[in-house]
């Protein structure tokens, strides 16, 4: 946001960040997924524009996003679970992702033959989707802000504001006050309600050739179990919440009974990020209490692929008071019990 706002001729930005260099939060954890295929308007259309911007990532930035399209695998193990993502595919062929396409059983094993479920009844593909590296992104963008005058205080943490006749008129910050005329709350799992944190666990196995690293993002979809391969190590994946051992456990029961060339390729460690959850999953974006603080927060586990475009919008919004795709379902406001009908778009 600082750069799109920035390269929009806004002046005097400061981004203040208690971690003490670039990425001390959970950008850094991030398993760098992306995808076009969701379930609602608002997020397809997120996705394209931020396809958009990281595939002229580095000839704006002058750093490679890693984007690379091997694709979105999402498997149906019951009827219920490919009407669902059939569903989900009218609406993104709606936004324009006409690439995107349902597969049989077979045409899923095709694609992952590491696939072992005869449960599987068909699936659903994008090749399109793929991946991409967070720190890039981040680097980027920090580098290319900076070039437009921005400042960055690292290891400085906010802790509170001063308000003063309804507007925010300073930030309270263990290196003193900091006035502005507008704040911008964009700080993912420690953003405050209605964003909640939600620890997410990634397991990742030695070094192996078992996999190829081309290998679509395979997903799932009845209980979101997933694995890609990033820099030859396989990353296991299922987001929920049970105590530590017992998740790490049912992840190798699921990699055994799934994908059992991995049985013996053994797991080398395990790392844990925070998902900056809202609660309906999607961003907030916009004002709420104060007319000068923005919200751009709670991507609920997309903010990595989302960030280019939520920047860019959020740009918009401040600067022209409208957006170039329609954000309504993301209003920062909607979860209070103030919240109106409208919303600048």
């Amino acid at each position: 946001m600082a750069y799109h706002l920035a390269q929009r001729g806004v002046r005097d930005i400061v981004v203040i960040d208690r971690a003490p260099e670039p990425g001390g939060g959970s950008t850094a954890k991030a398993t760098g997924g992306f995808r076009a295929q969701f379930d609602n308007e608002t997020e397809v259309r997120l996705s394209c524009l931020s396809r958009e911007k990281l595939r002229n990532f580095e000839e704006e930035t002058g750093i490679d996003s890693g984007y690379r399209a091997h694709g979105y695998l999402f498997l149906a193990c019951s009827d219920a679970e490919l009407d669902a993502l059939q569903s989900a595919q009218k609406i993104q062929h709606a936004c324009g992702v006409s690439e995107a396409r349902m597969i049989s059983a077979d045409a899923a094993r095709a694609l992952n033959p590491a696939i072992h479920d005869d449960s599987i009844v068909g699936a659903a593909f994008c090749p399109t989707d793929g991946f991409l590296r967070p720190m890039n992104i981040l680097r980027g963008y920090i580098a290319a802000a900076k070039r437009l005058g921005v400042r960055f205080d690292f290891g400085v943490e906010q802790r509170g504001f001063r308000v003063e006749h309804d507007r925010v008129r300073a930030v309270h910050t263990s290196n003193g006050e900091i006035e502005a005329d507008l704040f911008i709350n964009a700080m993912g799992a420690w953003s405050g309600a209605p964003v909640v944190p939600v620890r997410r666990n990634v397991a990742a196995t030695v070094a192996t050739d078992v996999l190829r690293e081309e290998m679509p993002m395979t997903i799932w979809s009845g209980d979101w179990y997933h694995l890609r391969v990033r820099d030859g190590r396989v990353l296991l994946l299922w987001p929920d919440e049970p105590p530590y051992e017992h998740w790490l456990a049912w992840v190798q029961h699921l990699t055994h009974r799934r994908v059992p060339c991995l049985a013996n390729v053994p797991i080398e460690e395990c790392w844990s990020g925070w998902y900056e959850m809202s609660p309906d999953g999607r961003a907030l974006l916009g004002t709420r209490t104060y007319e000068n603080l923005f919200f751009a927060t709670g991507c609920s586990g997309h903010g990595v692929m989302h960030a280019p475009a939520l920047g860019q919008l959020a740009a918009e919004w401040i600067v022209d008071g409208r957006t170039s795709i329609d954000v309504t379902s993301l209003r920062a406001d909607r979860f209070d019990d103030r919240a109106g009908d409208d919303v600048r778009v």
